[in-house]
């Protein structure tokens, strides 16, 4: 690189990170003032009772005892966990958690609940309201039930297990944090410190620190997404942001519009939800100290997964009146969903939407939303058909080569793991059955793997799509979607025939969960444009 370029490379990364070392100048360069307080911790160490039974009151054991290493609770599903339960006035600093993720192992043969199943809620002084009210994954920026990786200046999760947040949280009379497990199963092994700084007293006008989960599945039409509207004094310091896509295509068209103090119109007006965000030109997986994207499974798909957080931290948005935070949903669309049977990039979106908004406020918010329970959290499914690869294992169902049922993490039930020894005579059926005519999307849920080759699809011996690579250096899982259509009612066969390999990879084997047919949605039914157009002529995928 010539040194000109090199020195304009490093002056544009200086100021990228500016942000980053001035934040963290100010928080080491307090470290050498006078603090005030003193520091405390709620934990889950194990405390002995008289009984031999874990007592709150009791002293941490500190012998070498095994029963001193029971530092950990197990749930019980319907049941609330109380972490912490103080009189203050104090501030909460830090909060570490974890637990058992939620497959099956040795520790929870049955599995446990996953995070979008526990609600995390947070009291302040004594109200009946709490002011933290989340599914305990979506506080932390991990979305959709998925343990992801966080990087960030408030919120850490490292390894996609250990949930830390160092947001400041004071109160006044008391703080309560409790976690409700919504789920059918346990929370198994559930560790947990909390550091706060207990003190004399706080300045009357302290604001406290709120966080409210809401969801629109799918997002009201003709109506922006609202994140957060309240009454009373504040500043907005943090969105999380989860969206399922229900359409082809890209989603995030849409502006962040911003209302301070009541205003009628939005006085804060953005260009796009990457651009909220912070990227540009879409969304990828990234994780920073200010903005991040956790988890990105795939672009343009219908079904596809796509969270994000963005951090306020150095630009706060600060109201003395009230906020409304509201984002549009707007983006592509494919031309049979589009009135005017057109491609173009402004189109309302019906997509599920779920959010967290953070933000300080003195006094109570007026903010009326609560968490919904974890059932209806869980997204709805959007399968019409599905028809598993594991129980069609028989010889029938595939040519050379041995066909079994492989339990992998990666799915809920056994896979279908074909092995054949070279692509001539490698194939595989998978036959299913349509009820009715409707508009569908047709697509494969399938494993990719080091040892995995390439693949053609026929659907009744149509050829549909270009070839499917099942090559990847790791065992992974990934979609792949091959076809928009009106199927008939009847009978079908989708068939797999292997057309060779990557040069990377060690075999031609094949991994599937399921074939699948996906709802489209409802307006694609009420235009019909395509209704009567022949799949078998011109086989149409939209993305």
């Amino acid at each position: 690189m010539p040194i000109q370029k090199f020195r304009f490379a490093l002056i544009a990364l200086l100021l990228c990170l500016a942000p980053v070392f001035a934040h963290a100048d100010d928080v080491l360069s307090g470290l050498a003032k006078p603090q005030e307080g003193r520091s405390m911790r709620a934990s889950s160490t194990f405390r002995e009772g008289k009984d031999g039974k874990y007592d709150p009151k009791a002293r941490p054991e500190g012998d070498l005892k095994e029963k001193s290493n029971f530092d950990n609770f197990r749930v019980a599903p319907g049941a609330t966990h109380v972490l912490m339960d103080v009189k203050g006035p104090g501030v909460i600093t830090h909060i570490w958690i974890t637990f058992l993720g939620p497959e099956a192992q040795d520790w929870a043969r049955n599995g446990s609940a996953n995070h979008q199943e526990m609600l995390l809620r947070v009291y302040w002084d004594g109200s009946k309201r709490p002011a933290i009210e989340a599914p305990l994954g979506d506080f932390f920026a991990n979305c959709f039930g998925k343990r992801t990786e966080v990087v960030s200046l408030p919120v850490v999760v490292e390894g996609g297990d250990s949930y830390n947040c160092f947001w400041q949280m004071p109160f006044h009379k008391s703080a309560r944090v409790e976690i409700v497990n919504q789920s059918e199963k346990p929370i198994n092994l559930l560790y947990y410190n909390i550091d706060w700084i207990k003190k004399d007293s706080l300045p009357k006008d302290t604001p406290y620190f709120y966080a409210q989960y809401r969801q629109e599945y799918p997002a009201k039409h003709g109506k922006d997404y609202v994140l957060l509207e309240t009454k009373g004094k504040g500043h907005y310091v943090g969105t999380v942001l989860a969206v399922r896509t229900r359409s082809p295509m890209w989603f995030g068209e849409g502006d962040e519009k911003i209302y301070i103090d009541g205003e009628e119109h939005a006085s804060i007006w953005g260009t796009g939800t990457e651009d909220y965000f912070l990227s540009a030109w879409g969304l990828k997986k990234t994780s920073t100290p200010y903005f991040g994207v956790p988890f990105f499974d795939q672009w343009g798909i219908i079904g596809g997964r796509t969270s994000a957080y963005r951090w306020h931290l150095n630009d706060p948005i600060v109201f003395n009146k009230g906020i409304k935070v509201t984002l549009e949903h707007f983006g592509w669309i494919s031309p049979d969903e589009n009135p005017q049977h057109q491609t173009n990039s402004w189109n309302e979106r019906e997509d599920d939407y779920a959010s967290v908004a953070f933000w300080y406020q003195t006094g109570e918010p007026t903010f009326t939303e609560r968490a919904p329970h974890a059932r209806a959290r869980t997204l709805p499914s959007l399968e019409r058909v599905t028809a598993y690869g594991r129980n069609f294992t028989e010889s029938r169902y595939h040519g050379d080569g041995d066909a079994v049922q492989q339990q992998l993490a990666l799915y809920s039930g056994a896979q279908l793991l074909y092995m054949p020894h070279k692509q001539e005579g490698a194939w595989v059926e998978i036959p299913f059955e349509v009820a009715k005519k409707e508009p569908l999307r047709l697509l494969l849920n399938m494993t990719t793997s080091y040892d995995f080759g390439q693949y053609q699809a026929y659907l009744n011996g149509i050829k549909i799509g270009s070839t499917l690579d099942f090559y990847s250096a790791s065992v992974a899982n990934s979609e792949f979607h091959l076809l928009d259509f009106w199927p008939e009612p009847g009978k079908y066969t989708l068939r797999l025939e292997c057309v060779g390999k990557s040069s990377l990879s060690t075999g031609y084997y094949l991994g599937m969960d399921s074939a699948l047919l996906r709802e489209r949605r409802p307006r694609v039914t009420q235009y019909g444009y395509e209704k009567n157009r022949d799949w078998k002529k011109q086989p149409t995928l939209y993305q």
